[in-house]
């Protein structure tokens, strides 16, 4: 294994997203919230398995297994912003309004896509693209928390705010030791930490609402 501190943080990744999607997933009928939520984990679990194979097992950049998993693990990404849209328009937005930022999201998701098919696959291009996505649910979770009527919404905020940390921190590349704990698996530290705050959270809305399309039943 190449990068084990990085690989090994992927795959607890994968494996912490993974329970989040099958959790939400088996809680009743679809309604529209649950399901962005569960492709926002499901993706994020994509995202972070073809990842940690990539830094674990494919070093050289040329390799068929990079070549092959590193767009599947930046195109995951780019399905995990476009459940952020949706999730933070369902939170914030009327029901034609949230429409309108999905059709948008996906809009700018088929561009995000054709920018890796050109060839810019790198993970600050991900960055870029997943960052406004971040901020504008931060920012719906932190109204609805500000208001005090969805239950979760304060605990699911402070863990946006660490996976917004995460990158910064990652680009800034400040690591905690030079083998077992660098920038790239304290990125990845970090994003579990969030992601575990986000869900406690968030998994509160589909119980306050598990039958209605919109969560501010």
């Amino acid at each position: 294994m190449t990068e084990p501190d990085v690989a090994l943080t992927d795959f607890a990744l994968t494996l912490e997203c993974t329970v989040f999607a099958l959790w939400l997933y088996a809680r009743g009928a679809p309604v529209a919230l649950r399901g962005w939520l569960v492709v926002f984990f499901a993706a994020a679990a994509l995202a972070s398995l073809a990842g940690g194979v990539v830094h674990g097992f494919f070093a050289d950049p040329a390799s068929l297994g990079t070549r092959v998993l590193w767009p599947v693990a930046l195109l995951a990404i780019g399905a995990a912003a476009l459940a952020g849209w949706a999730i933070a328009a369902q939170l914030a937005l009327s029901a034609s309004a949230a429409r309108a930022v999905i059709l948008a999201a996906c809009a700018q998701l088929a561009v995000y896509a054709a920018v890796l098919l050109a060839g810019r696959q790198t993970f600050l291009v991900a960055i870029v693209d997943y960052l406004p996505a971040t901020l504008f649910l931060l920012a719906a979770v932190a109204w609805r928390a500000r208001r005090r009527d969805l239950p979760g919404s304060a605990l699911a905020g402070v863990g946006l705010a660490l996976t917004l940390a995460a990158p910064l921190m990652q680009q800034a590349r400040v690591d905690l030791h030079p083998v077992w704990l660098t920038h790239n698996a304290l990125y990845h530290a970090m994003q579990a930490l969030g992601f575990v705050l986000f869900f406690a959270g968030s998994r509160r809305w589909v119980a306050v609402c598990p039958h209605n399309e919109e969560v501010s039943c």
